[in-house]
């Protein structure tokens, strides 16, 4: 009688809702478990069927992934991130000058290498050497140091002064070094011996004075008439440090003056080391020999031209006009003439360009232009050979005479070239006594070949 009564719908609600409440707070407090202990290893019956139950419908799928309990390591992933999305960057590239496609092949030409092949040798056995005596005396070795101790008349200060003329006189000069004017002083005494170039039997003589290779400081001496031993006693200053004195070459050009023609070039002299041939307390004082061009006996006739340079493009314009009074060589009293230009650097030939033939004549006119592609840096060091053949269909071609145009020339080839280095992009022109034989340091068919080597 004391029982209240619950009306059966009310009692399974509310058991439903305990039951419901349960398992939610059973689940709630196993996800607590699993984010604050990620090892927590749950002993009870539950825990297992629940795995149990999840690793069976695992296998039923057929694969069964990890599952992690843990938060992924972050800073291990951004690795892995960032190692795959590493970009690898191409090498880099060094951007070297460009240099023109034609001076390309100037270039090469020069390359320093050694054409083995080309030298000519055979193998012999050298007898072995006599046994020589000690202390044994000879004067024969003594007496070039004893001429060059008693006398500096006629010293050379260049090897290849040997074989650019003859000497024809002699000039007397003084070379001092002033250290507080930071200058070279070269006093002109005197010339003596001059040869004779005018018809009264005399000469008009004066000496141009250059410092190479700046062909801009020249000095030039007063004209001494009728006069072949003239006393100057002129005195000029280049101002150049000590240290630049090993690079530089003095040049003595001595002319002789004519007022209705051109100046006629007497000799030249050269003189070079002149770090040791200078003092910077006393005028060191010297004779040379004045060089000249050696004049053939035969005429061999004339050749006109005309050079230009371009130092910005790097190209060399030979004007090939015209010849005069050639030599005959054929049976009919004329010639088959051709002009033939070889470029010269550094002892070897880069390039050689020709003329078209001129049938039966003495007195061809070409007006050609030759063109060579010479870069800035290596104009210096260039020469030309300009040779005159005449042309045969049937034989050899017979050479009827040459000249040599450059920097190491003397006479008209040098001073030629240093007129158009000083006027660059204006034509030059020239006529050129034509000689037999080229100079030897331009022929490059004379080489000193190799006769034996020893086997030991």
């Amino acid at each position: 009688a004391g029982y209240i009564v619950v009306p059966e719908f009310i009692a399974a609600v509310v058991i439903l809702a305990v039951a419901v409440v349960g398992v939610m707070t059973y689940f709630g407090y196993r996800w607590l478990i699993s984010i604050f202990q990620p090892n927590h290893s749950v002993g009870d019956g539950s825990a297992t069927l629940v795995s149990n139950s999840v690793q069976s419908q695992e296998s039923k799928n057929g694969h069964s992934p990890k599952i992690s309990y843990s938060l992924p390591d972050i800073k291990e992933e951004m690795k892995k991130e960032v190692q795959c999305k590493k970009i690898v960057l191409p090498p880099r590239q060094t951007t070297l000058p460009i240099v023109p496609t034609r001076h390309q092949t100037f270039q090469r030409q020069l390359s320093h290498r050694l054409d083995i092949y080309d030298v000519p040798f055979e193998i012999c056995n050298k007898p072995p050497r006599e046994a020589s005596s000690v202390g044994e005396i000879k004067p024969e070795l003594y007496k070039d140091e004893l001429l060059r101790e008693a006398s500096v008349e006629s010293r050379s200060t260049s090897d290849d002064n040997l074989d650019l003329g003859t000497p024809c006189g002699k000039i007397h000069f003084t070379l001092k070094y002033d250290e507080d004017i930071e200058g070279l002083i070269v006093r002109i005494l005197q010339a003596r011996d001059l040869p004779v170039k005018d018809l009264t039997g005399s000469s008009d003589p004066y000496i141009k004075v250059y410092l190479q290779p700046d062909r801009k400081k020249k000095f030039q001496t007063r004209v001494h008439r009728k006069n072949v031993n003239p006393v100057f006693n002129e005195t000029f200053v280049f101002g150049i440090s000590y240290e630049q004195l090993k690079t530089h070459t003095l040049q003595f050009s001595v002319y002789d003056f004519d007022r209705f023609s051109k100046h006629d070039l007497i000799g030249q002299v050269l003189v070079s080391e002149l770090d040791e041939l200078c003092d910077v307390m006393y005028e060191m004082e010297y004779i040379m020999d004045i060089l000249c061009i050696p004049q053939d006996k035969e005429n061999l006739g004339e050749l006109m031209l005309s050079l230009c340079y371009l130092p910005t493009a790097g190209r060399l314009t030979v004007t090939i006009m015209k010849a005069r009074n050639l030599k005959a060589m054929d049976i009919t009293g004329s010639s088959d003439p051709y002009v033939k230009v070889s470029l010269i650097c550094q002892e070897k030939r880069v390039k050689k360009k020709k003329t078209t033939v001129k049938k039966s004549t003495l007195n061809p006119v070409y007006n050609e232009v030759l063109v060579f592609d010479v870069p800035a840096e290596n104009i210096e060091d260039v020469n030309l050979l300009v040779k005159v053949v005449d042309y045969d269909r049937v034989g050899a071609n017979e050479m009827l005479g040459c000249c040599a145009i450059g920097s190491r020339c003397i006479g008209l080839g040098r001073d030629h070239w240093l007129e158009m280095l000083d006027t660059p992009r204006q034509p030059v022109t020239q006529w050129y006594p034509l000689v037999d034989s080229p100079p030897s340091f331009l022929d490059i068919s004379k080489r000193l070949p190799v006769k034996c080597i020893s086997i030991r």
